[in-house]
């Protein structure tokens, strides 16, 4: 979920109970250092990621074409 762009850290606090700095350690401590540095350049700022900086327009966890049936 952390690697997806769409997901916000929200919905992974929601689903496993861990906050944003907590998948940021897990996320460093599981990928290479550039995966790692290009993932934080992706997220840092970026609105699908942090639910502040969201449309209040957007209610779900997910975008809807992210799980397509296969």
């Amino acid at each position: 979920m952390a690697w997806e762009d769409r997901t916000p850290f929200d919905a992974i606090k929601q689903s496993f109970g861990l906050t944003e700095s907590q998948v940021i350690v897990i996320m460093r401590a599981e990928l290479k250092r550039g995966s790692f540095e290009l993932w934080r350049k992706r997220v840092t700022g970026r609105a699908t990621k942090h639910a502040g900086l969201r449309s209040k327009e957007v209610t779900r966890a997910y975008c809807p074409t992210q799980y397509k049936n296969k």
